[in-house]
């Protein structure tokens, strides 16, 4: 058995959810599991997609939000099994697939045009 095939095995146990399609650009509400103690609760990180990268079982995304005046960023695995849904809130239009020239703009410069739906 080689590398990719074990690779191949792995990813084939890992049960992936069914999440709407997005892109970078796009305002997403994750609904994630946080697990305090004994106690779970759902706490939902709304932000901007700038990134997704890797294929497979490996893929990541990263939402992006500002909170009290400071920029916070998450990195999310897709097959995450604490994700309990994302909710696409608005489709982006922007021309690129990583915009982290995101991370420089603040203000009103910082607001992505929203994609028509024709």
């Amino acid at each position: 058995m080689g590398k990719t095939e074990i690779m191949q095995y792995v990813e084939d146990l890992v049960e992936r959810k069914a999440f709407p399609e997005f892109k970078a650009g796009d305002t997403i509400t994750v609904h994630y599991k946080i697990k305090e103690g004994n106690k779970e609760r759902i706490q939902n990180f709304q932000g901007v997609v700038l990134q997704r990268s890797g294929s497979g079982s490996t893929e990541t995304f990263t939402v992006r939000k500002i909170t009290n005046g400071v920029g916070v960023e998450r990195i999310f695995p897709i097959a995450s099994p604490f994700i309990e849904q994302i909710d696409v809130n608005k489709r982006g239009a922007v021309r690129r697939a990583r915009i982290f020239y995101l991370r420089d703009l603040t203000g009103k410069k910082a607001r992505i045009k929203e994609k028509r739906i024709k």
